[in-house]
């Protein structure tokens, strides 16, 4: 009976633990909630480990799983407490959303920092937008952030989640190693004169082209929605607007380019020019 017992919890742990996987890969709510989210593949898994984010479940597929580096990280996981979750290929793959399923997935807590936790000296530069209508996008803005050495991200309200599943694919592994803060408008604006950071937005009416401007240690950089570009506040907000130059006949370029663009621009003025 006792046998019985035991395997029965079990199958309600690993029954439980992929409904939980499910709701917080489709439910935002849940993710604010909970404050969790829901990572999977190798890639992510090992940076999760090597940034130290705190792992609540890990879900696994013995069969599926061939990374030798991921089996031990996972067996590491298990000695140290972490409750590990073998599922059959079937399961994992009912709850994956990758093209191939790798057999490893995790349940990791969000990681934010508080704005006066954070220095504008950090990194290269750090990034604010407010709204963001393509996943993809931001996910790319992160992964040029991580690749220029940039500080993290200021998400001004409540629009904006960076850890739905696009975004954490788009990123490829980038969301790990970047700080994120959730502010509002006058709380970044009291951090940015306090901490004598310069903000700077892009415009096609900005005043200097990107690339002859000076950027400051202590640089932020505004980017616009997508369709609408920078608002009238976020307008005000920016000490200097900085225009992108363009031969052609299209006046704005995709944001995700944009912001590329803008902070290739800090790493080459104050890194290549050392």
């Amino acid at each position: 009976m006792a046998g019985v017992n035991s395997s029965s919890h079990e199958r309600l742990d690993v029954e439980a633990t992929l409904t939980e996987v499910e709701k917080l890969q489709f439910n935002r709510t849940h993710r604010n909630a909970s404050g969790l989210f829901y990572i999977e593949g190798v890639r992510n898994f090992i940076k999760v480990i090597d940034n130290s984010f705190d792992i609540e479940a890990i879900v696994f597929s013995e069969r599926l799983l061939t990374a030798p580096l991921a089996r031990k990280l996972v067996r590491r996981a298990r000695r140290s407490g972490i409750c590990c979750i073998n599922v059959t290929p079937e399961q994992f793959r009912g709850v994956s959303h990758s093209e191939r399923a790798s057999g490893v997935g995790a349940i990791v807590r969000q990681r934010w920092f508080e704005l006066h936790e954070v220095s504008p000296q950090a990194g290269l530069c750090w990034v604010a937008v407010e709204t963001v209508r393509s996943p993809g996008n931001l996910g790319t803005l992160i992964r040029t952030s991580e690749a220029v050495g940039g500080a993290g991200f200021m998400f001004v309200k409540e629009s904006i989640d960076p850890y739905e599943p696009d975004v954490i694919r788009a990123s490829m592994g980038s969301i790990f190693t970047q700080k994120f803060v959730r502010t509002s408008f006058p709380a970044l604006r009291y951090w940015v004169r306090d901490r004598s950071c310069l903000a700077i937005g892009a415009s096609p009416d900005g005043r200097v082209d990107y690339h002859q401007f000076n950027y400051p240690q202590s640089t932020l950089l505004f980017l616009g929605e997508e369709r609408q570009g920078l608002t009238p506040q976020q307008r005000d907000f920016c000490q200097h607007l900085v225009r992108i130059p363009m031969a052609g006949a299209v006046d704005s370029l995709n944001l995700a380019v944009a912001g590329s663009l803008l902070m290739y621009e800090v790493y080459k003025s104050r890194v290549l020019c050392i």
